[in-house]
């Protein structure tokens, strides 16, 4: 069957053009995410001026995302090591972090979605969720001197060590050591704002590209930390103070903002990258624990 030359070229020329057109409308959408992100924000920080969340608090949360989004976790060990040098209640600081966390978090989620193993996940959420009860009652209980520095110690350690050799990858994969992380990860998401931790190293371990390591802890993250937020602040509506302050809802956009910008970055990093970008984020961490 004979084909039409100027039917075809026609064809051609009009994919060409639905193609030019979509990635016009594409670009024209990011900008304008951009531009809403922004005026958002600083809106944000003028509202907060005010009364709220403090402008120097709003800062600090687009800096932490920014540099945590482009691994996907640790935005509340870095945002907690300036956060926590500034005078206010340490409960409500983890709040504030965990809530921006959460809008990081989805957003990041969101663009992973396709990726997620809900069947493998659910593993490490059992283990989250009998850890979290026990994170959040050292949260409440003791002083978080005692438990972070234990933390900052070992995540120098861990990180430095793991910069300075090749990548380690456990062949032999248990389901109890699956668990065993995501019950570490609820411990320190309870205790911290940071259930991470734990879970990234454990993937880690298991030889996963960069997407599949995201897709595996950041929901897990997600989750732990929407479980701990509601945790926390009905046990302090049940002790007779404020459960959660909506003047905190001020510093998501700063968030949102800043996980942007770190996700740019992160679509321009290979796997081995990825792996050095997570370790140094470890020692980050570990140092933010310390100080």
């Amino acid at each position: 069957m004979d084909v039409d030359p100027q039917a075809e070229q026609e064809r051609v020329a009009a994919s060409a053009l639905a193609s030019s057109t979509a990635s016009s409308w594409r670009a024209w959408q990011i900008k304008l995410q951009w531009s809403v992100l922004i005026a958002v924000t600083a809106l944000c920080l003028a509202l907060s001026r005010q009364g709220g969340v403090k402008p120097v608090v709003i800062c600090a949360i687009f800096l932490a995302s920014a540099v945590s989004s482009i691994a996907g976790f640790a935005f509340s060990a870095v945002c907690g090591a300036m956060l926590f040098h500034i005078s206010l209640d340490p409960v409500q600081i983890v709040q504030i972090m965990i809530v921006c966390s959460i809008a990081n978090q989805s957003a990041m989620v969101w663009s992973l979605r396709r990726e997620v193993r809900w069947r493998e996940l659910a593993v490490f959420l059992i283990g989250g969720a009998f850890g979290l009860p026990v994170g959040i009652t050292v949260l409440l209980k003791l002083d978080r001197h005692v438990y972070t520095h234990v933390l900052g110690v070992f995540l120098v350690t861990y990180g430095a060590y793991m910069l300075v050799r090749k990548p380690l990858v456990i062949r032999s994969q248990k389901m109890t050591f699956d668990v065993l992380a995501g019950l570490l990860g609820g411990i320190t998401g309870g205790a911290a704002g940071f259930p991470g931790a734990f879970v990234t190293i454990w993937c880690g371990f298991k030889g996963w590209s960069k997407e599949r390591q995201r897709a595996m802890f950041q929901p897990f993250i997600l989750i732990m930390q929407v479980a701990a937020l509601a945790t926390i602040s009905l046990l302090r509506h049940s002790a007779g103070e404020v459960g959660f302050e909506p003047g905190n809802l001020l510093a998501i956009p700063a968030a949102l903002l800043g996980t942007a910008v770190g996700m740019t970055l992160y679509k321009r990093l290979s796997d081995h990258h990825f792996a050095r970008a997570v370790n140094v984020l470890l020692i980050v961490s570990g140092i933010s624990y310390l100080a």
